[in-house]
């Protein structure tokens, strides 16, 4: 027990801690007494080399191999800290302890940085009998395979003889706490003398999602989109009460399957959609299953196959509806029907990003959605939530949560900021914005924003307008890729202002991206690595490391998709 001055400094720690420091500081004592060893001796048992390898998409799992490697260090471990997609492959076989921290990408796919190691171990008869590992797998529980990329890795590196150090650790979006743990877990198995009691081939149990849901209510609607456009992009506001989001970060929906739809199948199956099943401990009837919680457009290539399995008929391997599966390829009975339930996924959620900030709209959050429509043997579809939202009316209820991205915000108020955003990616920067200006920041902004047509796709025009007459933006140069014969994007516009934008950039500017991934957000890095190396008379190898060295610093953040 604590007496005296060791209790009085105990308790001034405490009090200056956040609610995560303590989560970790529990976990790290813990580990400690589990382990047996006081703070001093407890990692003179250990003199083997760590390889700590990280796997990124948004820059999570980056972020948290080098909290992991700095602490390392601290506690005399020999650590070497790699990036999945830098990483020499052939060195796995020479490693002694590989610790993993990767992130999953969409629908169970590896992050692009880790995807020739990830083909590396599936495609190789490797030999890594002497390699000992864990892996923190990083996702997120809103879809059917958060953590599959973690998985795959976990169970590739077992099968070629890898030795488990501590069990796989899956982790939510909420993953500080459950990485942290998994660390120290690492560190005191290290310094075990005796870790043979352990059983190697353990996972770590999935724990529930922590995410906190909100009921948000929609206020206005508007589509920004003037007359001739070709497209439909809604600007939605939602109240929503005690809501607590930062600019930067996204929202989380998940959409209902259209109606005419869900009764369509239900036809097709001749039920009224009344029977109830129980889904992970609630009970629903079928109308509410096909309707609000399961998947049944544009399935999965895996769960056709597994239809197809179910009704013993070869189909294509494609993605399809249920609907034409059940018309094409139909089942017999009602039971059979049974079996397709179970394989149909939950129906994954969509991030948008917030384009509104608590400052100006206490209780509000707002979003900007771009109704996608596409074309399908010469018919029209819609993608699933941005028709969802479109077609809601105001005063209308759903059900969200807020997804944190730490790695794209504001910076501190004398910072300047460049903002790349054609399209619907302009909606954070409308939040950073109005974020600055709810401030009074006094850092420079300056808006590069693109689209089709100057009269009708300039999302936001007023607004944008007035902050540039009241000094908010300091600068606003827009690309109208229609408006004349020759095509001009966003990034034309940046190699106009060269100049300018390396002088901003030089003097410590932070520069964000937002919009499609491809091909917006790799034109306008090659053109801002063109721009570095030619106004900072550098070369192509300088420049990239210029670059690699704003991202380092945090000076250079997409949000991409």
């Amino acid at each position: 027990m604590l007496t005296g001055t060791k209790l009085n400094d105990f308790q001034q720690l405490v009090h200056r801690l956040t609610k995560e420091e303590i989560i970790w500081i529990n976990g790290y004592l813990s580990g400690l007494v589990s382990t047996g060893p006081s703070v001093g001796e407890a990692f003179k048992t250990f003199t083997g080399k760590v390889t700590i390898a990280y796997g990124t998409e948004t820059g999570n799992a980056k972020k948290l191999a080098g909290e992991f490697a700095a602490r390392a260090k601290k506690a005399g471990i020999s650590v070497k800290l790699a990036s999945l997609d830098q990483y020499r492959l052939t060195d796995l076989q020479k490693e002694e302890y590989f610790l993993a921290v990767i992130s999953t990408h969409g629908e169970g796919e590896p992050p692009a940085a880790a995807k020739k190691f990830y083909q590396y171990i599936h495609e190789n008869p490797l030999q890594l009998d002497k390699l000992n590992y864990s892996v923190l797998a990083l996702g997120d529980t809103s879809y059917p395979l958060f953590c599959k990329t973690g998985e795959d890795v976990d169970l590739k590196f077992h099968s070629h003889g890898a030795k488990r150090v501590v069990p796989l650790q899956r982790c939510d979006t909420d993953f500080e706490s459950d990485a942290n743990a998994w660390f120290e877990n690492v560190l005191t198995t290290l310094s075990d003398k005796e870790p043979a009691h352990r059983d190697p081939s353990s996972v770590s149990p999935l724990k529930t999602s922590g995410k906190k849901s909100y009921t948000g209510t929609i206020l206005s609607k508007v589509n920004l989109n003037g007359r001739g456009s070709s497209k439909e992009t809604y600007h939605i506001e939602i109240a929503a009460k005690d809501i607590v989001y930062q600019p930067g970060d996204s929202i989380g929906i998940v959409p209902e399957n259209p109606e005419e739809i869900v009764k369509a199948v239900l036809h097709l199956i001749n039920s009224d959609g009344s029977k109830k099943f129980s889904i992970k401990e609630a009970e629903s009837t079928l109308f509410d299953l096909l309707k609000k919680k399961l998947n049944i457009v544009y399935l999965p290539e895996r769960v056709v196959t597994k239809y197809a399995a179910i009704v013993h008929q070869e189909i294509p391997v494609t993605r399809i509806d249920l609907l034409n599966l059940l018309i094409i390829y139909p089942i017999k009975d009602e039971s059979q029907f049974d079996e397709v339930l179970k394989i149909l996924e939950p129906i994954t959620p969509r991030l948008y990003s917030i384009s509104s900030s608590l400052l100006a709209h206490l209780d509000e959050i707002h979003i900007t959605v771009a109704r996608d429509r596409f074309t399908v043997n010469e018919e029209v579809h819609h993608g699933l939530c941005s028709d969802y939202l479109s077609q809601l009316p105001e005063n209308s209820s759903f059900e969200f949560y807020i997804h944190k991205n730490n790695q794209f915000r504001v910076p501190a108020g004398d910072k300047d900021i460049i903002m790349i955003g054609p399209g619907t990616g302009l909606a954070p920067f409308r939040a950073f914005i109005e974020e600055r200006d709810a401030v009074g920041a006094s850092g420079r902004n300056w808006l590069f924003f693109g689209d089709q047509q100057f009269n009708s796709d300039f999302l936001y025009q007023t607004e944008i307008q007035s902050y540039v007459n009241t000094g908010v933006l300091t600068k606003v140069n827009t690309a109208f890729s229609r408006d004349q014969r020759e095509k001009v994007y966003v990034q034309h516009k940046m190699r106009e202002h060269a100049e300018e934008l390396f002088q901003w950039i030089a003097s410590g500017a932070f520069l964000f991206v937002c919009g499609s991934k491809y091909p917006m957000s790799v034109d306008v890095e090659n053109i801002l690595l063109e721009i570095i190396q030619n106004q900072g008379q550098m070369t192509e190898e300088e420049a990239n490391t210029f670059l690699s060295t704003l991202v380092e610093e945090g000076r250079y953040a997409k949000d991409v998709y």
